[in-house]
């Protein structure tokens, strides 16, 4: 974690088989979002051990189209299949219309706690185009319905002299609860590294994905978090208030169950 991260040997061959990414980092308006990047295997490419070229970009519906380059960003790259996480952060260096470069800082691999297995439905090419179904600035029913039946989603964090950090929350269907401007969760016992933690405790901007893997439909959030602790020890959560609200359709982010290896 002290030197710098790069991207050689069990971390290139999994980057080469990889379908499915979050990215976390601000709009052009400064606030916070994390968003999906989906793709045939392929579309990570390390260009150099240092060097990370994802031949996707957010959408033309995605609260991060448009992104601004020079930014400190996140990712985590999943296999749901196998269980696998791989989290990378480092600078957003280019920005076209082929995608995003991302010269990387760190890149580490997490435990496969929380990990759902299933598997992106491929169709060749991949085919991405949402449907906007709304921008609010509070959940409505069908949203905090969708929300509180996850056993993921995705959470983006930020620290004002490392960066954005993209980062993965999973558990029982239920594990989280919401209303219209709130959503909480149970911090799980992880890899004891406290990344995310670590950053809500010094910067409330925080960002959350939800993605319903059945329909393709998606929720982001972009609002303030902040720990709260319980009687005992180690008991936390977190509470999250809800600033803005992006709805989309996804096709390319349905999914079939996996067989848990």
């Amino acid at each position: 974690m002290v030197a710098r991260g790069e991207l050689r040997g069990g971390i290139a061959a999994f980057l080469a088989n990889a379908t499915f990414a979050a990215v976390t980092a601000r709009d052009r308006a400064g606030r916070l979002w994390t968003s999906p990047l989906v793709g045939s295997p392929g579309f990570l490419t390390d260009a150099s051990p240092t060097s990370l070229v994802i031949a996707a970009t957010p959408n033309a519906e995605d609260p991060l189209h448009d992104l601004p380059g020079g930014q400190q960003v996140g990712l985590i790259v999943m296999d749901f299949a196998a269980r696998r996480r791989l989290r990378i952060n480092g600078t957003l260096s280019t920005v076209d219309a082929s995608g995003l470069t991302v010269d990387v800082v760190q890149a580490y691999g997490n435990c496969p706690q929380y990990i759902h297995p299933r598997e992106l439905r491929r169709d060749e090419p991949v085919h991405d185009d949402p449907t906007l179904i709304r921008h609010a600035g509070a959940l409505e029913p069908d949203d905090v319905h969708q929300l509180q039946s996850a056993d993921t989603f995705f959470l983006g964090t930020a620290h004002p002299d490392y960066g954005n950090d993209a980062s993965h929350r999973g558990g029982p269907a239920g594990f989280v609860r919401a209303d219209a401007h709130t959503v909480r969760w149970p911090d799980f016992p992880g890899n004891n590294m406290f990344n995310s933690l670590g950053n809500i405790s010094v910067d409330p901007a925080t960002a959350l994905l939800f993605v319903d893997f059945h329909s393709g439909r998606t929720v982001q959030l972009s609002g303030r978090a902040v720990l709260q602790w319980g009687e005992a020890r180690d008991e936390r959560s977190v509470r999250f208030n809800v600033d803005d609200v992006v709805v989309t359709s996804r096709p390319a982010l349905t999914a079939r169950e996996a067989t848990r290896p």
